[in-house]
C-alpha cells in the first residue's frame, strides 16, 4: 500500500480493489491527478466520479449536510459504512469541479475494503476512484481483469483478491420532497431498495433534462465487445444462420428455457443450480468477461428476477445490450 500511497501524493493513478469492483485511484483534491482518470480510462468528462474517504468523520471535507437530512444521513452512514451504498450529497468548495462533472453535488461512500480505506488514511485526502476499465465497458472485478484492460496505460495495480459484491455500489441523491426526505435511487447496486426504505421513502428520480447526477447512469455501460442480447423470453431469441452464440445463464437450468433452446458454442452459469441471487451477481462481470473472450459472434444473456439484489444484476445487464452493436 505504500507504494500507492507514494504515487497517488505524485499526482498519479493506480488501481485499488473496493468490495464492489477494482478503482481507478487519484487524489480527489488534485484536480490535475484526476484529470488522469479520465484520459486513462477515455471517460466523458460530463460523467461524475465516486469520492472514497477513509472514515466517516471525513464527510465533512468532502459535502454539506443540509441540517434538515443530517438525521437520515447520520443513519445511513452508521448502518450502511463502510459498504457499497454511495450518498450523492452537495459538495464543499474543496472538491475540484472536474471530480463532479461540474456538478454542486459529490456522490461519495466509505469502501468496505481494507486497502482502499487504507490508502485513503495514508494519503490523507478523499480518493476519487471509478471503476478501472476503458469507459463503457465490463467492470474489473480482479487485478487480472484490471491489467487486461489497463495494463501499460497505468504505474501499479494493487492486488487485493476477488471483489467480494461483484457489482458496483449503489447510489441515492439524499434530499427533501414535499418536506420530507427521500432517497433518490440513481443506481441499484448490493444494497437494495427494500434496505432502504426502512430509513427513508425511496423513489425513482424525477424527470430532468437528462443531465448526468452520478455513475453509471448513461443507457449505455457495462458492455463486452461482443455484442450481448437480452430477452424478455426465450422465444424471442431467433439465432441467425452462421452465427456463434454464447449464453450466459443464471442457475444452468432446462427449465428456464434458455439452455435447450440452441447448440450454444459456450455456456457459462452466474450461479450453478442454486439460483443464488448474491453468487449471481459476484460473478456476472467476470463471466460476461470470459463469453467476451471466447470468440462468440454474440452473447445471450438470460433475464433474472428484478426483486432485491436482482434490480442490480438487471440494471446491468440491460446496460451492457443497450452498448453493443
Amino acid at each position: 500500500m505504500a507504494v500507492a500511497v507514494e504515487e497517488l501524493k505524485a499526482g498519479g493513478v493506480v488501481a485499488l480493489p473496493t468490495e464492489t469492483v477494482y478503482g481507478l485511484a487519484a487524489d480527489a483534491f488534485n484536480a490535475e491527478a484526476v484529470a488522469k482518470i479520465f484520459e486513462v480510462k477515455k471517460r466523458p468528462s460530463f460523467d461524475p466520479l465516486i469520492v472514497h474517504l477513509a472514515r466517516a468523520k471525513d464527510l465533512a471535507k468532502v459535502a454539506v449536510v443540509p441540517e434538515e437530512l443530517q438525521d437520515l444521513v447520520k443513519k445511513l452512514t452508521k448502518e450502511f459504512w463502510p459498504g457499497p451504498l454511495t450518498l450523492v450529497l452537495p459538495k464543499t468548495e474543496a472538491v475540484p469541479d472536474i471530480v463532479t462533472s461540474g456538478l454542486p453535488t459529490v456522490a461519495v461512500r466509505i469502501s468496505k475494503h481494507e486497502v482502499m480505506r487504507g490508502v485513503a488514511k495514508e494519503l490523507g485526502n478523499p480518493i476519487a476512484a471509478p471503476s478501472a476499465n476503458i469507459f463503457g465497458r465490463i467492470s474489473p472485478t480482479s487485478a487480472s481483469a484490471v491489467l487486461a484492460e489497463l495494463g501499460g496505460r497505468i504505474p501499479l495495480v494493487v492486488d487485493g483478491g476477488a471483489c467480494g459484491e461483484g457489482i458496483e455500489s449503489t447510489i441515492v441523491a439524499v434530499d427533501m420532497d414535499g418536506g420530507k426526505p427521500v432517497l433518490w435511487m440513481l443506481r441499484p447496486g448490493p444494497v437494495t431498495r427494500e434496505d432502504l426504505r426502512k430509513f427513508a421513502r425511496v423513489a425513482k428520480p424525477k424527470e430532468g433534462k437528462g443531465q448526468v447526477a452520478a455513475p453509471g447512469q448513461l443507457e449505455s455501460h457495462y458492455a463486452p465487445r461482443t455484442p450481448l442480447l437480452l430477452f424478455e423470453k426465450p422465444e424471442d431469441f431467433v439465432p441467425e444462420e452462421g452465427k456463434t452464440y454464447g449464453l450466459l445463464s443464471y442457475r444452468g437450468e432446462e427449465k428456464d428455457g434458455y439452455v435447450g433452446r440452441h447448440e450454444w458454442a459456450v455456456t457459462e452459469i452466474m450461479s450453478p443450480g442454486s439460483g443464488k441471487m448474491s453468487e449471481a451477481a459476484v460473478r456476472l462481470f467476470h463471466l460476461l468477461r470470459k463469453l467476451d473472450e471466447s470468440g462468440v459472434d454474440a452473447i445471450v444473456a438470460e433475464p433474472v428476477s428484478t426483486a432485491r439484489l436482482g434490480a442490480a444484476v438487471m440494471d446491468r445487464l440491460r446496460k451492457a445490450a443497450g452498448s453493443a452493436s
